[in-house]
């Protein structure tokens, strides 16, 4: 029986500077201009940055499959803006069983340094949890990325698990950092955290 969509709490989520919501056909041109312009940032991390670049007709194409899926009860995948620009991408992913979900993300070039990605996995991982069947929420990355490894870390996530597994890019150790975090860790979030929390990158 195919999954219930993944349901975002409203058409967009919102923190500071930060908005989180499904990608739509007419954001095709700002995505590809938003790789493009990120492409040897995100080369050394993301396999798909070293592919052949899509037109914008083709990331339309993308955007629709990415939804005709969710819609099918599979994976979410959103955009990050910040004042209308793209500054991400990041998704919510159906790989861990039915009482997890698994959040992956990149990072425009120009947003680095600014809480944006801490920001978006705040409301990424408060979206999970809107799900009664969720439990816990990983994050996985290469032990060489260590940018990535501070928004988990930031966000109270804790490290389970350590795998080796044939690195990806030329710039991975091929050690996969597993991080996780339970509906119970969430929910025991100190009142007034979000504001407090020091989201530097």
């Amino acid at each position: 029986m195919p999954e219930a969509p993944l349901l975002l709490p409203g058409e967009a989520m919102s923190l500071g500077e930060v908005t989180v919501r499904r990608w739509v056909a007419d954001d095709a041109a700002a995505l590809v201009a938003a790789v493009a312009a990120s492409r040897e940032h995100l080369r050394p991390w993301m396999p798909w940055a070293s592919g052949v670049q899509d037109t914008a007709e083709q990331r339309r194409g993308r955007i629709e499959e990415w939804n005709d899926g969710w819609r099918a009860g599979g994976d979410a995948i959103y955009g990050i803006f910040v004042a209308g620009r793209v500054a991400g991408g990041c998704g919510l992913h159906r790989r861990l069983g039915p009482d997890g979900l698994e959040i992956g993300y990149w990072l425009h070039v120009d947003f680095t340094g600014r809480g944006v990605m801490t920001r978006a996995v705040m409301l990424l991982t408060d979206a999970a949890f809107t799900l009664p069947e969720v439990e816990l929420v990983e994050i996985h990355h290469d032990a060489a990325n260590e940018a990535s490894g501070g928004v988990p870390r930031r966000l109270g996530y804790t490290l389970v698990e350590q795998v080796v597994r044939e690195p990806q890019t030329a710039a991975e150790l091929g050690v996969e950092l597993r991080w996780r975090i339970t509906r119970a860790q969430w929910a025991q979030r100190p009142a007034g955290w979000s504001t407090s929390l020091n989201v530097a990158r």
